[in-house]
């Protein structure tokens, strides 16, 4: 043995094996497995048969090689994800095949995003990942994207084919065999995801040191938590997400304030069915709902995309309301049988989780908008009891003639709001069928026409002019058979913005917040109006408020990207980098944002990370020229120009 310094520790005794000398785990005076290799209840090898370095009853050398003439094995600290799938077993006897699909959808989604923020994925059995990171932010980052990410593709899903992971993040020493990871840094890890919510995050009290202050994260504190075959207690967080201002503020410390109006927010309904396709059904309650009360002007109620964050997961309903602001929740359920159907509501205070009201509602299935309706009225009536009936606007929006139709369209909405290329793709598939059924349902057709408008305005079409034509008749049509509904009066306003018609985007994004004061996404329309017009300042007020509408929207990414284009016409480059960047890590498959990351890292003169940048904008938009971003962007001349000049410093041709 090379001489080194060493443990005054013993060794165990060396067995031959096939492969060689192998050694036995130490036994603890408990008579208990004290390696670092005891079953970690992760379906994964961890930790057997492995040499006398690693564990705490072998002697340890420093340096040099090992026992008997073995490689020594790379020891470093490092922080650790562990994930696994919530309830994989059912989820594979329920159907393998349909699993199976889902998983391999899921890991790409998963390994991208660990690469995306510079991990390492070293263990992959079954169900479950192990993934190494030099840092705790990039872990913490990727944890919370891949959560968001996932949450967002389940909302796509059928129920039975919805699939949660569990995450935990440590950051420990660790020893590297090979593909293996093992040791307590990674085993508390896995202890984490263990003791971690379907869909969330937990991590420890050493990656809460080093993150905490640098994410705009809260920390949830849960306690100390005795693990498995882990000598200390272990300290146990839960991450939250909270929302940053345009100056890097965080909106929320801890929980929002209350606003001085009635606040609710429509919590997503359980589909009570046998059918799971009829989900759809109870998300277009949910939908219908939301935007009736929203329509009620002393009314502050959060937007749909926020509260569908928390679609399949157990709810707390004193957390939720901290964390949206909110005074009340409505829960419910939707159940169908045959042509029969009924729906299931609670009104729930979010200070004590006192419930104040719960009623159910029966009928056909012909009648579910006049259930809807009464239900809009019952729960105003609860939260404002000197509210008139007359004060409480029913829904305006044209009811389509065919249900199916109405189905297709609840199906795309995710995918319309994702602002990426294949899945408005997916969402303009779906809402073809919708209107091959009902061709003027007037839903249906904004939203296609939304979609179009992003083929124009993220450079996925080779002629950019055709989608906009497209998507102003689509848009236009919709309007004359609805002029009364706030999101087709916004998806149109949106397209006028398009196509420069700035006065008239200006008038219906107006019209559309009269009709609905607490639509976030047509607050959020008229800060990139105000982008367009170089008011910045204006800008970044009407971003903030869209935030505040609704805090956990997973299309929020691009509420950051209006944020970092406000900047960017300030020419506040690095601000702007940094909020380009962090839409991207909560989207990093929308990237279109890399046009302008680029354009912002020259313009600060960081030339060199504007170099890297630019080679992974022209690996996803290979044939961009300064002409075709031109015909794209919607900018003045003046701010054009600047962004223009910036991109020629870095080689984007002409």
């Amino acid at each position: 043995m090379d001489s080194q310094t060493e443990a005054t520790q013993t060794y165990p005794m060396p067995e031959r094996g096939p492969q060689g000398w192998r050694f036995r785990a130490g036994i603890g005076k408990d008579g208990t497995d004290r390696g670092a290799g005891a079953q970690s209840g992760t379906g994964r090898r961890m930790d057997s048969a492995i040499h006398p370095p690693y564990y705490e009853s072998h002697t340890l050398v420093q340096g040099g090689t090992g026992f008997m003439g073995e490689t020594r094995v790379q020891r470093r600290l490092a922080a650790i994800l562990a994930a696994d799938v919530v309830g994989y077993s059912k989820l594979m006897e329920a159907d393998e095949e349909s699993t199976l699909r889902t998983l391999k959808s899921h890991r790409e989604i998963i390994d991208g995003l660990i690469h995306h923020h510079d991990g390492r994925v070293f263990s992959t059995a079954g169900d479950s990942v192990v993934a190494e990171f030099r840092s705790a932010v990039e872990a913490v980052r990727a944890a919370m994207a891949i959560q968001q990410e996932l949450g967002t593709r389940n909302e796509a899903l059928p129920r039975h084919d919805k699939m949660l992971f569990r995450i935990g993040v440590n950051l420990g020493d660790i020893m590297v065999d090979g593909d293996d990871l093992l040791g307590d840094g990674v085993n508390v890890a896995a202890r984490l995801e263990g003791l971690c919510a379907p869909g969330e995050v937990y991590v420890s009290g050493s990656v809460h040191d080093q993150v905490d202050g640098k994410l705009p994260l809260r920390f949830e504190d849960k306690g100390e938590h005795t693990v498995k075959n882990i000598a200390k207690p272990v300290q146990v967080y839960r991450l939250r997400a909270i929302a940053e201002n345009a100056h890097g503020r965080t909106v929320s410390e801890g929980a929002l304030p209350l606003p001085d109006k009635p606040s609710i927010a429509v919590l997503p309904f359980d589909n009570m069915s046998d059918d799971p396709t009829q989900a759809f059904l109870a998300d277009g309650v949910v939908e219908a709902i939301t935007a009736a009360l929203s329509r009620i002007r002393s009314f502050f109620v959060i937007a749909r995309n926020s509260a569908f964050t928390f679609k399949n997961r157990a709810v707390n309903v004193i957390e939720i309301g901290k964390e949206l602001g909110v005074a009340y929740l409505l829960e419910g359920s939707v159940q169908r049988a045959g042509e029969r159907i009924r729906i299931t509501v609670q009104l729930v205070e979010t200070e004590g989780g006192a419930h104040i009201w719960a009623e159910q509602y029966d009928g056909l299935v012909e009648d579910i908008f006049d259930l809807q309706d009464r239900i809009t009225e019952r729960v105003a009536g609860q939260l404002q009891p000197s509210i008139r009936l007359a004060e409480i606007e029913r829904s305006n929006r044209k009811r389509p003639q065919d249900l199916s139709a109405y189905d297709l369209t609840m199906r795309a909405m995710p995918h319309v709001w994702a602002l990426e290329k294949k899945e408005a793709s997916r969402a303009l598939a779906l809402l073809d069928e919708a209107l091959t059924i009902d061709p003027n349902y007037p839903l249906a057709l904004s939203l296609a026409g939304w979609c179009l408008a992003q083929r124009s305005v993220y450079n996925w079409s080779e002629t950019a002019e055709n989608s906009r034509t497209q998507a102003f008749k689509l848009a236009e049509q919709a309007a004359q058979l609805s002029a009364n509904d706030p999101l087709i009066l916004t998806v149109l306003g949106a397209v006028h913005t398009f196509v420069r018609n700035f006065g008239t985007a200006r008038v219906l994004l107006e019209r559309a917040l009269a009709l609905d004061p607490n639509s976030a996404w047509a607050w959020q329309r008229l800060g990139w109006l105000d982008n367009y017009a170089d008011q910045p300042e204006q800008a970044l007020e009407k971003f903030e408020h869209a935030l505040r509408l609704s805090p956990l929207d997973p299309m929020n990414f691009n509420v950051y990207v209006g944020m970092a284009s406000a900047n960017e016409i300030a020419q506040n480059y690095d601000k702007a980098v940094d909020l380009y960047r962090r839409a991207l890590e909560e989207r990093p498959q929308a990237e279109w944002i890399l046009r302008n990351l680029v354009s912002s890292l020259s313009g600060a003169d960081r030339m060199e990370e504007a170099r890297e940048c630019f080679e992974s904008l022209r690996r996803a938009y290979p044939d961009l020229t300064i002409q075709k971003f031109r015909q794209a962007m919607v900018f003045s001349n003046a701010a054009l120009d600047c962004m223009c000049t910036n991109l020629k410093k870095v080689g984007l041709p002409d």
